[in-house]
């Protein structure tokens, strides 16, 4: 059977893509519509390029390819691969690989990042191909149709809590807290957000994105702490941002904003509740544990230089 890899194609590949995602790692939300989306949306200075792996015709294989352009470090890429568990160790997993390594050096980049399950499989197939690991990241449930959620408890005076939708007409202090907060997040890649117009089309418009499960703790008129949500049109149910701005710390807000959104998804017919945690963060995998949820998965990131 021959393995060929090339260019994600939007629509007609997306079905795929996210059929292959779901099947290799069942704890990410993602859609067709998020895949094409992503495509579509993608900052230039990302020279972003999915690629597929096609076998017989069917996509077996796909990878999110691009720079880290929100990083103040120059020259960092990424390549996220994702090979159908029924369709290993054919060659798709390397053949991606091959390729996403040589679109990101002719792109500039002179490190490739990659997550990968911390399986023996996995880790040794990474190995093989030259990643040595760095950081390890936690992927958590909860099974929100019968978890004993804390009860919802009235904020502390001068705190409203708010579903991000009450920010329609002007977004920009949800994006301002979502730059601080992110800024502060642990891991070996920094990140950025200085372009809120970009931010308006890719995290604000993203079909993923939900603005009513979104709870935001407001004081003054200012969002000081969040629980961003995401949904993939099925039961399930993600948070994949919560966070404190600085100067609103160590008041349990976050605690708050994340409680109200995972009875919000509850009350809206959600079943499971998904997130995501570098395994250096402490305090909110403390917060998650205190909600309920379990380690699922562990992912290790992998990194590779090139040229």
């Amino acid at each position: 059977m021959t393995v060929i890899v090339r260019d994600f194609r939007a629509p007609q590949d997306a079905a795929g893509a996210a059929r292959v995602q779901r099947a290799a790692l069942p704890f990410l939300l993602v859609s067709a519509e998020s895949l094409a989306f992503d495509l579509a949306h993608a900052h230039p200075l990302a020279r972003f390029r999915p690629l597929v792996a096609e076998e017989d015709g069917a996509i077996v294989g796909t990878a999110q390819v691009g720079l880290a352009h929100d990083s103040p470090e120059p020259g960092v890429g990424y390549a996220n691969v994702f090979v159908h568990p029924e369709h290993r160790g054919r060659g798709a997993g390397s053949s991606i690989v091959r390729a996403a390594e040589e679109y990101l050096a002719a792109a500039g980049a002179t490190s490739a990042y990659s997550w990968v399950l911390d399986e023996p499989a996995h880790r040794a197939f990474a190995e093989r191909l030259g990643y040595r690991p760095s950081r390890p990241a936690y992927f958590l449930r909860l099974d929100l149709a019968t978890a004993k959620l804390p009860r919802l408890r009235t904020p502390p005076e001068g705190v409203r809590i708010v579903p991000a939708s009450a920010f329609a007409n002007d977004p920009r202090p949800l994006f301002e807290l979502d730059a601080e907060t992110t800024a502060d997040e642990p891991g070996d890649v920094d990140a950025e957000f200085t372009d809120y117009e970009h931010w308006l089309a890719e995290t604000w418009g993203h079909p993923l994105f939900s603005r009513e499960l979104t709870s935001v703790a407001v004081v003054d008129g200012r969002p000081v702490a969040f629980s961003a949500a995401r949904t993939d049109g099925s039961a399930r149910y993600g948070t994949s941002m919560t966070g404190t701005a600085g100067d609103f710390r160590g008041r349990g807000l976050a605690k708050l904003a994340k409680n109200d959104s995972l009875h919000r998804a509850r009350a809206a017919g959600f079943t499971e509740a998904f997130t995501g945690n570098d395994a250096g963060n402490g305090p909110m995998l403390a917060i998650n544990k205190w909600f309920g949820y379990e380690i699922c998965a562990t992912e290790v990131r992998h990194v590779r230089t090139l040229g």
